[in-house]
């Protein structure tokens, strides 16, 4: 299986044709995982935590119509994959099994959109630091997932100054930190130039702008260093912007 990065939008992206039609078509070109593995911004915890199998959907988010507090995604039992996942961890490094928190909407949003039918067992991990390498040899630790069908996917936003938008609307023109920013990650991707893209708080244009935090930004590296090598350019198979904000996905080998 290949890893992703993936910008996983709020729950109107359920409704959004453009954009959840370009993750339909790009899942249906995928092989079919025997599970999925996902990383989001929207848990952030240390020491590592694994969802509890069987556990309701977080709604982590407000002010939305009232039917997304209603949805549903019922997957396979995971907790075989939790296990794997634990054991693959270095000695002495805690890895804690929550036993009643579910996927939250950087999870369930963008997979209710790829496997509708919720058909594949998911194990959501928190997102334990911020620190590039530290995330690079994580999920240079998890590689091996991949040649057992396992599906890796680092969930975010390749921009993310929500307070800095003047306008919340889907079609919004993209602010100019924004349009800076997502071009010189287009660009360090293409390259495979994984240092550039490591520096982003000195080197990238648009910060702090683009992330005033950087939790939809930092799970990019567990996509890299998932890959079988962290410099592959890999595929940007999703860019344009979405109420401003850079939707820019990359898939890599």
């Amino acid at each position: 299986m290949p890893s992703l990065f993936i910008g996983h939008g709020a729950p109107p992206l359920l409704d959004d044709p453009v954009w959840s039609g370009e993750l339909k078509e790009w899942a249906a070109h995928l092989p079919r995982p025997t599970a999925i593995l996902i990383v989001s911004a929207h848990w952030e915890s240390a020491p590592i935590s694994l969802t509890a199998s069987g556990a309701g959907l977080v709604y982590d988010f407000g002010g939305f119509a009232p039917k997304y507090y209603n949805m549903r995604y019922d997957t396979p039992d995971s907790t075989a994959l939790s296990a794997r996942i634990a054991a693959m961890m270095p000695a002495g490094v805690p890895v804690h099994q929550h036993r009643s928190r579910g996927l939250d909407h950087g999870a369930w949003v963008p997979l209710k959109i790829m496997y509708p039918e919720a058909d594949i067992p998911v194990v959501q991990m928190s997102l334990p630091t911020h620190d590039p390498a530290t995330l690079m040899a994580l999920g240079e630790r998890l590689r091996p997932l991949r040649d057992e069908g396992v599906l890796i996917i680092g969930s975010g936003f390749l921009t993310h100054g929500l307070p800095f938008l003047k306008e919340f609307r889907i079609e919004a023109a993209a602010p100019g930190w924004s349009r800076d920013f997502d071009a010189w990650a287009a660009e360090a991707m293409r390259r495979g130039d994984v240092d550039e893209l490591a520096q982003y708080r000195t080197k990238a244009p648009g910060m702090p702008y683009a992330h005033p935090t950087v939790e939809h930004y930092t799970p990019l590296f567990v996509t890299l260093g998932a890959a079988t090598k962290a410099d592959d350019p890999g595929d940007q198979r999703i860019d344009g912007f979405w109420m401003g904000l850079s939707k820019r996905s990359l898939q890599v080998a």
